[in-house]
């Protein structure tokens, strides 16, 4: 971790730092103030941001250092989306089995499928190392990037779009497949759209919060643990696929 040294370097960091916050609490006052969902703040800071470093040529690693006091919030946000979870904890103990299995399971498929459509359709182990680590929290998702040799910013971009599509269009889809159930909300947007998504269905009731919470600790779990022998595996059997 490193922190601007000079007094304009420090100066830099506190307008950029300002700069983000109040567009991004913009985007979220007209969200709130339109009702719609797809005027996502996260979404629309973005496509301001970008645009703005290329116009001043800024490096993307100059505007992530100079704003890395905002990058240390998001352990005690991830932290913060707890508390519906212990509210709901007398029911979710009655649950745990099977709440466990599916979000085991869950993982497994999103890893396995991630990497064999890249795979399949791109033959780059590196992109499919990444794309396999979408769905589980900014940090935890990074450090298995880098230990798995993909790339940390393809990763970066997928965790971005994977918490965006679920944040905008995840409680829709599942209403539309029929899925009602806060508890299956929950659980779906969590394991898929890791904080992002949890968030803002957090928005719905304590229940859907409660459930999307779990599901982001426990698939962030169960991915740190399986991750690197099934990508393993998975890169052995590619390899040999390929030699046939």
């Amino acid at each position: 971790m490193s922190f601007p040294a000079s007094a304009a370097d420090i100066l830099t960091s506190v307008l950029l730092i300002l700069a983000t916050i109040t567009l991004y609490q913009s985007f979220a006052w007209l969200q709130k103030r339109s009702g719609r969902i797809w005027l996502n703040p996260m979404l629309l800071s973005i496509l301001v941001i970008i645009p703005c470093l290329l116009l001043t040529e800024m490096p993307f690693q100059q505007f992530y250092r100079a704003t890395e006091p905002l990058n240390m919030l998001l352990e005690p946000a991830v932290v913060a989306l707890g508390f519906p979870l212990y509210q709901q904890l007398s029911q979710i103990a009655r649950q745990w089995k099977v709440i466990f299995s599916l979000l085991i399971l869950g993982a497994l498929l999103v890893i396995s499928i991630s990497f064999c459509l890249t795979m399949l359709l791109l033959n780059y182990p590196q992109i499919a190392v990444s794309l396999s680590l979408k769905s589980i929290t900014t940090p935890i998702g990074l450090a298995l990037t880098s230990e798995l040799q993909g790339d940390t910013s393809v990763t970066a971009f997928a965790i971005i779009l994977a918490g965006l599509f679920g944040a905008l269009l995840g409680p829709a889809w599942l209403k539309a497949i029929n899925v009602h159930s806060a508890k299956a909300q929950g659980l779906a947007i969590g394991a898929a759209s890791h904080a992002l998504g949890t968030a803002t269905i957090s928005k719905t009731s304590y229940e859907h919060g409660a459930y999307g919470s779990l599901a982001l600790i426990i698939s962030a779990i169960v991915t740190a643990l399986i991750s690197p022998g099934l990508i393993d595996y998975l890169q052995v059997f590619f390899t040999g696929f390929v030699g046939i």
